[in-house]
């Protein structure tokens, strides 16, 4: 069954352990990490580059788990970086004499470039970017004339081609190929189903949902990149993408197998398909895939018809694990096509859907939605606010809440209230690091080589805590920045201590005015988002229908577990949200109970078009589903509600055995919705 929708609590002490627990890949992953940066502080310092705390801090942005997309990501950045320098020079040029102007063209670049971020496809470097331009907008605020903002300009392209350069060398020489982690990645979730299969316990169905919500599209990039690096043969990867897809039937139905007692398989089968799934997974981890696949099972006619369609399911996939699905020609596959439609729909509503518009480097809602120009509004007031504060105060030490306005903004009023207690944490807790690191070690250092093991030491730490999950990976990045900013204050060691108080205090002070601000100004709910995001869950599960090729419906499926689970996170941000903000509680009630509907049913939906494409009786239980929500338009312009008729009848027993489980699972969640109702349980959180 399903876990309920949104009840994702604050992590106790407890799970904070669970979740820096060590995995697979996460020392390595933080190893590298702390090299680039303390290889970034070495060169800093040779160079005597200003500001190498921020250049150090940067490196957290360039990386990622493979090695093609970090040096991508660090190329491409270099070039966009040289491009907005390049306008902030010109700019700077014709404002630096005039005060007034100078303040106007650095609020005038902050919203455009924050719009852009926002709007377009450079969403994923907004954060890295927005950093930068923040510094440089800095710069060219306090320097006194020409000469001195070109030379300040400069050491800004320098502080963030320094940790690029060293990351690409590290990333070039360490970091694993994407290959390698799409094949331990495929082994994990195939040992995951092993486990299911043999000890269906709480921890097992944990890790098979966990594996069910992880993406498919990181795999297919990591795929596509390998081939890239040469890590994989062009020739393989079709293969490669079978067993994707395989991976996930694998463990929707180890998943049935572990949840439900009527689909559990006895030991003459569970045992042989859990030993051949961690072979094929050793397999994976030795960098092949698995081929020719030979499961030995006993008949499974016998087996309750659940439990059957597992064993039968399982076996089909293993022993066609990597066998590539053959393209039908395009006179089967339109006539194919036109009889799945012919199922799944009314007459008025089988016209073509049209072709999605090639996508552009603006987002499609760029220039209509005004969370865009709202949001780099916010930003750029909060950031103007505390250039004018310390500079009216003339204390320039506290210059850090600019730079730290950029860095926290966020786009809705939920995800900054959730960050504010991780921004806080990790600020604290970076700089109580520093600090001690400034009194009891910093006056033994003598050398740079000292000062690079510090900043090694924290950086490794504070990497441990931003590439673990997501849940507090947050504070890992804000870890990182206090550290820096306390240790590394310039070419050598040092041990000012007011430096770091100063900068400890600009960084409290930048998150509490982005907090104060995108709470109170034009505050952006997650309740739109999750409306956008059912109805796009809904229309994934109905396309489902119309696919009669295994791989791309099960592609189909994939993208739609995985937003399943980010509707999941966005439910239980919603608490998060102040009460001026939130949705009314039955509001909250009416989308979770929507929410847990799809969880219930994505099994039972998934192995239905498995076995029977096109049935009808997946609309049947949308529209179970949906019923209490708002009709949403399908891309091709029908109402979503608009959909086909009750199921036809038949005699498998397999298919009856599914609609049976769907139902009961739909009458179990409909039942506690009346009862938690009638009892007027509270769906949110206290103010």
């Amino acid at each position: 069954m399903a876990q309920p929708a949104g009840e994702l609590a604050r992590p106790g002490a407890a799970d904070i352990l669970k979740l820096l627990a060590p995995y697979p890949g996460r020392a390595a992953m933080a190893t590298r990490i702390a090299l680039i940066c303390a290889l970034t502080v070495f060169v800093t310092s040779a160079y005597g580059t200003p500001e190498a705390a921020l250049s150090a801090y940067i490196v957290f942005f360039l990386n990622r788990a493979d090695r093609v997309t970090s040096v991508l990501l660090s190329a491409a950045l270099l070039v966009l970086v040289t491009l907005v320098i390049g306008l902030v020079l010109g700019v700077a040029i014709f404002s630096l004499d005039n005060p007034l102007w100078r303040v106007a063209c650095i609020a005038g670049l902050s919203f455009g470039l924050l719009f852009v971020t926002s709007a377009s496809k450079l969403r994923p470097v907004g954060a890295i970017l927005a950093m930068i331009v923040g510094f440089g907008l800095d710069k060219l605020g306090s320097v006194p004339f020409g000469e001195v903002a070109t030379r300040a300009l400069l050491y800004t392209w320098l502080f963030v081609a320094i940790p690029v350069g060293a990351s690409i060398c590290v990333n070039l020489l360490l970091a694993p190929s994407p290959r390698r982690l799409a094949g331990a990645e495929l082994a994990k979730r195939l040992r995951a189903a092993a486990r299911g299969l043999s000890e269906p316990d709480d921890a097992a169905r944990a890790a098979l949902s966990a594996c069910l919500r992880g993406a498919d599209a990181q795999l297919g990039t990591w795929l596509k990149l390998s081939v890239v690096d040469g890590s994989s043969a062009r020739a393989d990867i079709p293969a490669l993408r079978q067993a994707v897809s395989s991976t996930l039937a694998i463990l929707v139905a180890a998943d049935l197998a572990a949840r439900e007692p009527s689909a559990r398989l006895p030991a003459s089968f569970a045992v042989p398909l859990a030993q051949t799934l961690e072979e094929m997974a050793q397999m994976l981890d030795a960098g092949g895939y698995p081929v020719e696949i030979d499961v030995a099972l006993p008949g499974s006619a016998a087996l309750p018809p659940l439990a059957r369609m597992v064993a039968d399911n399982l076996h089909a996939a293993m022993t066609g694990f990597a066998v590539a699905e053959k393209a039908p020609d395009a006179d089967a596959d339109a006539a194919t096509s036109a009889s799945a439609r012919a199922k799944t729909a009314p007459e008025p509503a089988s016209a073509p859907t049209p072709s999605a518009k090639p996508g552009g480097f603006f987002l499609p809602d760029a220039f209509t939605n005004p969370d865009h120009v709202r949001y780099a509004l916010k930003t750029t007031v909060a950031a103007l606010f505390c250039y004018l504060l310390y500079s009216q105060i003339d204390w320039p030490g506290i210059h850090t809440c600019f730079i730290t306005v950029y860095i926290v903004s966020l786009g809705t009023t939920a995800e900054t209230v959730e960050k504010l207690t991780l921004r806080i944490v990790g600020c604290l807790v970076g700089a109580f690091v520093g600090t001690a690191a400034i009194v009891f070690v910093t006056p033994a250092l003598t050398s740079i080589v000292g000062l690079m093991a510090l900043v090694m030491v924290g950086a490794w730490l504070a990497a441990w805590v931003a590439f673990g999950s997501p849940r507090i990976g947050y504070a890992g990045f804000q870890i990182a920045f206090a550290f820096f900013l306390c240790v590394v204050q310039g070419a050598a060691p040092a041990f000012d201590l007011t430096v770091a108080r100063d900068r400890t205090i600009g960084i409290l002070l930048g998150n509490v005015v982005v907090y104060l601000v995108f709470t109170r100004v034009w505050p952006v709910s997650v309740a739109t988002q999750v409306d956008v995001g059912l109805a796009a869950l809904q229309q994934q599960w109905q396309r489902l229908t119309s696919l009669a090729q295994s791989g791309p419906r099960r592609t189909q499926a994939a993208g739609a577990m995985a937003q399943y689970g980010a509707l999941q996170q966005d439910l239980a941000l919603m608490h998060y949200e102040p009460s001026w903000v939130r949705p009314e509680p039955e509001w909250i009630a009416a989308r979770r109970d929507v929410l847990a509907g799809f969880g219930a049913l994505e099994g039972p939906m998934f192995l239905l078009a498995e076995q029977r494409p096109g049935d009808v009786a997946i609309d049947t239980w949308l529209r179970r589903v949906t019923r209490e929500m708002p009709p949403v338009q399908a891309d091709n312009g029908v109402p979503s509600h608009a959909q086909p008729t009750p199921p036809q009848p038949t005699a498998d027993d397999t298919r009856a055995a599914l609609l049976k489980l769907g139902d009961a699972r739909l009458t179990q969640l409909e039942h506690a919705a009346s009862d938690d109702a009638a009892k007027g349980l509270a769906t949110h959180a206290p103010v």
